[in-house]
């Protein structure tokens, strides 16, 4: 038991965490759980199934006007946190997320008080998804040791854990989606990271997606990404037995179509040769059943292990090392004023695909946002936003460019000037959000921006690397941004500030909630 401030944090991943033993920021005992339909929400990774990460009007309460006078309303401080990995979700008036430490969060959205504190096994990079389980209201959302899990979003009770791969690397990264009484989860893979070492046998995990029971947690079906299980592939000069096919991990949170009875995944590079043709690619799976309906790749030929760019390469490399182009990203289904849909997916090759998803998938457009889109990956990495006119993505060399939904044309391109505290890193890679006029995003540079979504002028920003006093009395710092991105909901933006990642960058432990008055 470690005492915080007045609290005291009990290590119990059976249930929740908090027993006050003092007096600051414990929400009031038996407060009921609303309806989450009744009043403004961000539920799940992307606002609503289609993952456009658009909060309408009436959700947001923020007018593009009003933005640049933008306040700090609180600041929530993580104990021994260096990395804020969850999306801020707001529902019945709550904020949910999980940090670095597995630790679960349920806040009072207006105040920053704490309703509970569950404990997972592992650190919870996935969105919290909010939706009836039964009589009740359940949170889901799966840690990285990929256990899937259920908790009363009352009490934060777990209701079910169930472990959905048993590869040693695996890992869920992605907000889960639910819809009819199941639940989707995303499987992607720290494999591409451990191949490299000449005592591992490289590489036998396949991505998968799986439906769960929301109410009991039973599995209804599970799709890998490649068909074919890993089979021996030779030995290195070890003796280490070698395997293939791998890879195929989905990094991100599944798109649904209940118009056409599809889920829709952008999957990941391969980790061996050669690679599958369901790598780099956008898969669409029937709802009930888990049968792929089809594939589209959009990069062929990408067998990535990370260490193999040096001179000289561990065994375990692919010969023709590729670039890690990966669909880190949701794809954005978008249905146009003419009647048309498409899926519009960042890749980190910076390109942006828009795919017809009643042609089986087949390109619309391409656009590149980049110079180069056949070097190393790392250009668009966690997701975009849309709203009816246009797709917004932010790169990983910096600035935010904005894609007219009809044609792919790059209609603007605002380069950001990183602030000082990180000027030799640029990126925009965390997922970028939108409100009616303005786009949201936040920087590896700590800062937090709002664009005009029309030509992309920069109408606020506030700075994030600075120490914050909070409403728990808890020591906070902010720091780099990614992955997860700024939400909005009932007229505040909320932004979780801290993430180290695979780049070194700038730790921190501070949750931020902004509107136009204290």
């Amino acid at each position: 038991m470690t005492r915080f401030s007045g609290f005291l944090w009990l290590t119990l991943a059976a249930g929740p965490l908090l027993a006050q033993t003092g007096p600051p920021n414990r929400c009031p005992t038996g407060a009921r759980l609303s309806d989450p339909a009744a009043s403004p929400a961000w539920n799940g990774w992307g606002v609503d199934a289609s993952n456009a990460r658009f909060q309408s009007e009436k959700a947001a309460q923020m007018p593009a006007a009003g933005v640049a006078g933008l306040k700090l309303k609180w600041a929530f401080g993580f104990p021994r946190v260096k990395s804020v990995m969850g999306a801020p979700v707001v529902a019945a008036g709550r904020v949910f997320l999980g940090v670095d430490t597995g630790q679960v969060y349920s806040l009072d959205a207006a105040t920053g008080c704490v309703y509970w504190i569950f404990q997972a096994d592992a650190g919870v990079r996935s969105a919290v998804t909010i939706e009836r389980a039964g009589t009740r209201y359940a949170a889901y959302f799966g840690d990285l040791k990929a256990n899937a899990y259920a908790v009363d979003a009352a009490t934060g009770d777990r209701l079910w854990r169930v472990h959905v791969e048993d590869h040693p690397s695996a890992r869920i990264t992605a907000a889960p989606k639910v819809l009819e009484g199941r639940v989707y989860f995303p499987v992607a893979s720290g494999e591409e990271g451990a191949g490299v070492n000449p005592k591992y046998a490289c590489c036998t995990f396949r991505g998968s997606v799986v439906a769960l029971d929301a109410a009991s947690g039973s599995q209804i079906w599970k799709t890998y990404t490649i068909a074919d299980e890993p089979k021996p592939a030779g030995k290195n000069s070890n003796g280490v037995e070698r395997f293939a096919p791998a890879g195929g991990g989905v990094w991100n949170s599944p798109t649904l179509d209940p118009k056409r009875h599809a889920l829709y995944i952008g999957t990941g590079d391969a980790y061996t040769e050669p690679a599958p043709k369901t790598t780099d690619a956008l898969m669409a799976l029937d709802l009930e059943s888990g049968k792929i309906l089809w594939v589209v790749q959009d990069t062929e030929n990408d067998a990535w292990l990370a260490g193999c760019a040096g001179a000289t390469r561990p065994e375990n490399c692919p010969k023709n090392l590729g670039p890690d182009h990966d669909f880190g990203a949701s794809p954005i289904l978008k249905t146009l004023p003419n009647g048309s849909t498409l899926l519009v997916a960042g890749q980190k090759s910076g390109n942006v695909w828009a795919h017809d998803p009643d042609q089986k998938g087949a390109v619309v457009w391409r656009t590149a946002l980049v110079d180069n889109t056949k070097e190393f990956g790392g250009k668009i990495v966690w997701g975009g936003a849309a709203d009816d006119q246009a797709a917004y993505f932010g790169l990983g060399p910096g600035g935010i460019a904005a894609v007219d939904l009809r044609n792919g044309e790059r209609k603007w391109f605002t380069a950001l000037q990183p602030a000082p505290a990180f000027a030799q890193h640029p990126g925009q890679e965390g997922a970028l959000s939108a409100i009616p006029g303005v786009v949201f995003s936040g920087g590896w540079d700590g800062v937090v921006r709002a664009l005009a979504a029309g030509d992309g002028r920069v109408l606020w920003e506030f700075n994030t690397v600075q120490e914050f006093q909070t409403v728990n009395g808890v020591a906070a710092k902010g720091g780099s941004i990614s992955v997860s991105g700024p939400t909005v909901a009932g007229g505040t933006l909320f932004v979780g500030s801290g993430y180290v990642g695979v780049r070194s960058g700038m730790s921190g432990n501070v949750l931020l909630a902004f509107s136009g008055s204290r």
